[in-house]
């Protein structure tokens, strides 16, 4: 026990070490062999991999990718004997990345590497070599969202891969450039690439509901960027069906496109302003099919075609009302629906948008009328009139004409002499510049207005150039109106202050002579007449004509201005007004038309008499053939004529004319 008791003792007494830290030297130095122990055998191998795999990417770049921090033999876990094994199995990525690599195995790409399709896309396909890897927000990753569309293009734009695994969209990548979502990629702004839709590693077929894209999750996908959009889509009638399970309602990428999604202001976009009628909505909603599943209205499409506003979008308008206008655009809900932009209710409101002061005055109706309808009875009857009235018309002149050819190409009348002139003024200078500005003014207006009815025809497409930029044929019709108008002005002014020139028109109006005339050379034209009947300067032929022309223009300014002022018109009368206009403005301008390529071109151009041109519209002097045609009594002249055979000249105190001696 003594000696327990004087260990402690002399233990006490040792002397210090004549260094402060002498005493944690052995405990340094034991950390220090422990150390080289754990390092060097690693140092020992990465020398060794170097030594033989100098092929590899360099120490930089390798310490500098996502990967950097860890050595060789954390992924190649085989290399551990040397030599290695001639196989060895493929770096394992599951080992760290097991989440994602549980994703991958139940996505088409892994079943389909499971299945031994070794075309199917690895870990290496998509994000590159291994040794290089950059994190994906570095321009140069394989995944970056600029660089994406051509990683995934390596298979699905390679139309054997295509072809070989029956991918059926074509061209994906292609279409996506065109996108707005990779224009604002290449601007450096986030937008949509591959993996935002279809997700990254959790790829599913598009009929597979997991996918992203399959069609009721298109909302939500496309909701991660659009979330106002699409909360007021699934409130809307298509995504409450879509909800549902129909199938057909559309959802995003039905009226938007799939890949190639471009800006509404594009011309090529499926919901710019004149695309939207017929390749968006009319797609589904001019569908008999549909219509009859859905209990669609399928008239709704063909009605809104041949609208005004269909007619305006068809010529290429991008101001008129189309679909969206009224209905809404992702919003859109039944007109039954107190919210719906076309309930009863808001109606007068959504149409004002466009007819500033309609307002609650609007006496709006049966909005896409059909034939059926009980409001669209008063257009139905008169298009049946106006159809009766151009066949009837038109076909009456076309065997008037005819007969009256063949007759005279039979059994010739007599010609003038070569040298004969003009000797009877048959147009005074008023009515030859009234008859020059309706001329022009004419043909001007036939051409845009059918131009309008039919604006996918050739010779329309001129006047459709500027159209959905400032409306350039529309403009051009309402200029040539004026200049119509104009003419009927200047006539009227002209046969007010001009006596002969109301003598003139005084003999225009209809007699019982014109049914004797027309009597004698209908018995002529058949043949039971030998020579034609007298018949005086202003024929029924002419006097026909020049009634047609006068009502004609009366309809059709009324009708027109009905048309130009709508605002005007809807506001005063009732919406069907502006659709019996709209008819009658129609088939009264096919009427005219016709009556004037079948009846006036006969008259002034193909008959046998005065072929091929009456002159009397630039000279007013009326040819010798027709002279000799008409001529009869002195009293059946029209006053323009001088009362006496001897030739006078004295100037014209109203319209500077000089008189003619009559014939005969």
């Amino acid at each position: 026990m003594p000696a327990s008791k004087t260990l402690p003792s002399r233990t006490r007494r040792a002397p210090r070490p004549s260094s402060r830290n002498g005493a944690f030297l052995p405990v340094v130095f034991l950390s220090t062999l422990a150390v080289l122990w754990i390092v060097t055998p690693t140092y020992a191998e990465d020398m060794a991999c170097s030594d033989c795999h100098d092929d590899q990417p360099g120490s930089e770049a390798f310490a500098e990718s996502v990967h950097g921090f860890l050595e060789c033999a954390d992924c190649h876990i085989e290399t551990a004997e040397i030599p290695h094994p001639d196989e060895m199995e493929p770096v394992d990525c599951s080992m760290c990345h097991d989440d994602v690599a549980e994703e991958y195995l139940s996505s088409i790409h892994g079943q389909a590497r499971a299945h031994g399709e070794t075309d199917a896309p690895s870990c290496a396909t998509c994000h590159g070599d291994i040794h290089l890897l950059v994190p994906s927000s570095d321009p140069q990753s394989p995944v970056n969202d600029l660089r994406l569309p051509e990683t995934c293009g390596t298979c699905h734009s390679d139309p054997e891969m295509v072809q070989k695994y029956g991918i059926p969209v074509a061209k994906p990548i292609e279409a996506y450039h065109d996108s707005v979502h990779f224009r604002m990629c290449e601007e450096g702004e986030h937008a949509a690439s591959c993996n935002d839709c279809h997700g990254t590693h959790a790829l599913y077929a598009a009929n597979d509901p997991r996918s992203k894209v399959f069609h009721t999750n298109v909302p939500d996908t496309c909701g991660d960027c659009h979330a106002e959009v699409t909360e007021a889509f699934q409130k809307s009638v298509h995504g409450i069906a879509a909800q549902h399970g129909a199938r057909e309602a559309p959802v995003c990428t039905d009226c938007h496109g799939e890949h190639r999604i471009i800006a509404p202001d594009i011309e090529t976009s499926p919901v710019f302003a004149s695309n939207i009628p017929k390749m968006t909505c009319g797609r589904c909603h001019g569908d008999l099919r549909l219509a009859d599943k859905y209990d669609i209205d399928s008239g709704s499409v063909p009605a809104y075609e041949d609208s005004f506003h269909g007619l305006a979008t068809r010529s290429g308008s991008v101001t008129v009302a189309n679909c969206s206008s009224c209905h809404g655009v992702h919003d859109i809900l039944p007109s039954w629906h107190p919210a719906s932009h076309i309930h009863k209710d808001h109606l007068a409101e959504t149409c004002g948008t466009c007819h500033p002061g309609a307002g609650d005055r609007f006496a709006i109706g049966t909005v896409h009328k059909l034939s059926t309808d009980e409001e669209f009875a008063a257009v139905y009857w008169i298009r049946w009139i106006y159809l009766w009235l151009i066949w009837g018309t038109i076909g009456g002149m076309l065997i008037h004409n005819g007969l009256d050819f063949y007759r005279k190409f039979k059994n010739p009348l007599p010609r003038p002499p070569a040298d004969a002139r003009p000797t009877r003024i048959r147009m005074l200078l008023g009515f030859r510049i009234a008859h020059v500005s309706l001329m022009i003014s004419f043909f001007v207006l036939v051409w845009t207005g059918f131009a309008l009815k039919y604006p996918e025809s050739w010779w329309a497409a001129p006047l459709l150039v500027f159209e959905s930029t400032f409306g350039f044929r529309g403009w051009l019709h309402r200029a040539a109106a004026i200049v119509m108008i104009g003419a009927f002005v200047w006539h009227l002014i002209h046969v007010m202050i001009d006596r002969r020139a109301r003598g003139c028109i005084m003999k225009m109006l209809p007699t019982m002579h014109d049914v004797t005339e027309f009597r004698q050379r209908v018995q002529w034209m058949l043949g039971f007449r030998k020579e034609p009947p007298k018949c005086p300067t202003l024929g029924y032929p002419e006097k026909m004509e020049y009634i047609a022309l006068m009502w004609g223009t009366v309809v059709m300014v009324v009708t027109g201005f009905a048309l130009w002022f709508e605002n005007w018109t809807l506001r005063v009368f009732p919406s069907w007004i502006g659709d019996v206009a709209t008819v009658i403005h129609f088939y009264e301008a096919i009427l005219a038309t016709l009556a004037i390529i079948v009846w006036h071109f006969y008259f002034v151009i193909f008959d046998p008499v005065i072929y091929p041109m009456d002159t009397a519209w630039i000279n007013g002097k009326e040819v010798p053939a027709r002279t000799m045609e008409r001529e009869e009594d002195p009293e059946s002249q029209p006053p323009l004529a001088p009362s006496t055979p001897k030739a006078t000249t004295s100037a014209d105190s109203s319209m500077g004319q000089t008189k003619q001696p009559a014939a005969g």
